[in-house]
């Protein structure tokens, strides 16, 4: 009985360590690149940028840092959909007319206040991107601010 165990963890094993390299041959999530800066937003304050760099740019910006883990299927998977969905909601690098065209002020400062940006998978892996209550109002306030004078 016990070399049967043995066995059949040994083959789960071995079949794991296939699949894991198998799905590297994927192409999805290896096209990591950092597309030019169109046009940033006239920001009303140096300290709105810096949280905003810090808890967004990652997925809202055409400044991704792409850590090493982001090159291994299937975490590649998971990061290219989050940028790519996250730069089509709102891109810092692309500001147009007060926010990025179709995205609302309120509707972000509603998921920064509620907490829902940045999301939990994100500020597990990047503890600097974690914002306090206070934090996250104030960058909530400095966006409303921003997507108002940049409006003018």
């Amino acid at each position: 009985m016990q070399k049967s165990t043995t066995k059949t963890a040994g083959f789960a094993a071995f079949a794991v360590i296939v699949i894991l390299a198998g799905i590297q041959l994927v192409p999805y999530g290896r096209k990591q690149s950092n597309p030019p800066i169109i046009r940033e937003p006239a920001w009303n304050s140096p300290e709105t940028r810096a949280l905003a760099k810090r808890a967004c740019f990652d997925c809202h910006s055409n400044e991704t840092v792409w850590p090493w883990y982001s090159r291994v299927a299937p975490v590649s998977w998971l990061i290219q959909w989050d940028i790519t969905n996250g730069r089509n909601e709102l891109n810092f690098s692309e500001w147009q007319n007060g926010v990025q065209e179709g995205e609302n002020p309120k509707k972000i400062n509603e998921e920064l206040l509620e907490g829902e940006m940045p999301p939990l998978q994100y500020t597990l892996m990047h503890a600097e991107s974690r914002l306090t209550k206070q934090e996250r109002q104030q960058l909530a306030d400095g966006l409303t601010a921003t997507a108002t004078h940049t409006n003018r």
